[in-house]
C-alpha cells in the first residue's frame, strides 16, 4: 500500500514538472491609467531614479534597505541599486532608453531572493487633460518563475503593485505642479 501512494506521489511530482517545464517562458504583466497631469511632469519623475521613492510601492517593502543611485544622473545610463530584507529583495535597475514625454525603458536584475532579468517600460501618451501611463513588466521565467506562475496569480498581484504605483505616480505629479505654481506665484509677486 505504502509503495502505490509512494508512485503516486512520484507520478505527480514528475507530472508537475513536465506540465511547469512546457508553460511558455515569456511573460507580460500591464497596468494603464490616465494621470491628471503632463508629459513632462510625469516623465521627470520616472527618468529620474532619485524620485522614485516618492511613487513606487516597492520603495515601502523595507524603508531601512541599502540604496545606491549611481551612473548618470538621469536618463539613459542612471542605475539604482538596493538591498533589502526578504521581501525587497536585492537587485539593480538601469535606465536603457529614455525618450522625452514618450517612454522610459528600465532593465531590472533581481540577484535575491531569486536570479531572474525582465524589463519595465513606461509608456506614454499626452493628451489635452492629462497623460495615458502605461506600465508594463516583461522577460522570461525560468523554470522558478513558471512555476510561481502555476501556483500563484503573479499578474493579479503584481498588477496590484503597478495600480498603487500609478496612483501614487499621479499624486506625486500634482504635488510638483502645485509647488512650480506656488514658486512662480511668489517670483511673478516678487518682480522676477
Amino acid at each position: 500500500m505504502a509503495s502505490y501512494i509512494l508512485i503516486a506521489l512520484a507520478v505527480l511530482v514528475v507530472g508537475f514538472i513536465v506540465f511547469v517545464a512546457t508553460r511558455p517562458a515569456a511573460f507580460r504583466i500591464e497596468r494603464t491609467a490616465h494621470l491628471p497631469v503632463p508629459a513632462s511632469v510625469v516623465f521627470t519623475l520616472l527618468n529620474d531614479f532619485h524620485q522614485w521613492g516618492r511613487w513606487s510601492p516597492f520603495e515601502k517593502l523595507d524603508p531601512n534597505a541599502e540604496r545606491r543611485i549611481d551612473g548618470a544622473p538621469t536618463g539613459v545610463g542612471a542605475r539604482y541599486a538596493w538591498k533589502g530584507n526578504n521581501q525587497m529583495g536585492e537587485g539593480r535597475l538601469t535606465i536603457q532608453e529614455s525618450l522625452p514625454e514618450e517612454r522610459v525603458r528600465v532593465e531590472m536584475v533581481f540577484l535575491k531572493p531569486f536570479s531572474a532579468t525582465s524589463y519595465a517600460v513606461f509608456l506614454l501618451v499626452p493628451d489635452g487633460k492629462g497623460t495615458k501611463v502605461t506600465w508594463r513588466m516583461e522577460g522570461d521565467n525560468g523554470f522558478m518563475g513558471k512555476a510561481f506562475t502555476v501556483l500563484l496569480d503573479v499578474d493579479s498581484m503584481q498588477g496590484k503593485n503597478f495600480e498603487e504605483g500609478l496612483a501614487r505616480l499621479g499624486a506625486a505629479g500634482l504635488e510638483d505642479m502645485a509647488k512650480h505654481a506656488v514658486a512662480s506665484a511668489e517670483s511673478r509677486a516678487s518682480g522676477h
